[in-house]
């Protein structure tokens, strides 16, 4: 159960720092950010496109750039996280009665 959320977490994590590389390098291409994330060109091609999906990067003939969504997904980004990381906060249970075994 937590293993599957401990993977999207990794990917999410792949696919902002794939996003922050454009967002500082831009135009930039798949064997550039392969070569400095030292992730391999299949995942830095998937992390492209789910972030061309969500419109937060668009091709174009030198690599990839920013699009107009980009700078408000950015701003909003940290909140959301927030939010999150509070949300899984109130899941402990470390507080819950011990149990017997």
């Amino acid at each position: 159960m937590i293993d599957r959320l401990e993977k999207e977490v990794d990917m999410l994590e792949r696919h902002l720092q794939v996003l922050r590389m454009v967002i500082e390098n831009e135009p930039i291409g798949i064997v550039k950010m392969s070569n400095e994330t030292g992730y391999p060109h299949h995942k830095v091609r998937y992390s492209l496109r789910v972030l061309e999906e969500e419109n937060l990067i668009e091709p174009s003939s030198q690599g990839a750039i920013t699009t107009e969504r980009t700078a408000e997904f950015v701003d909003e980004l940290d909140g959301k996280i927030d939010e999150i990381v509070e949300k899984i906060g109130g899941m402990r249970i470390e507080d819950a009665p011990e149990l017997e075994n």
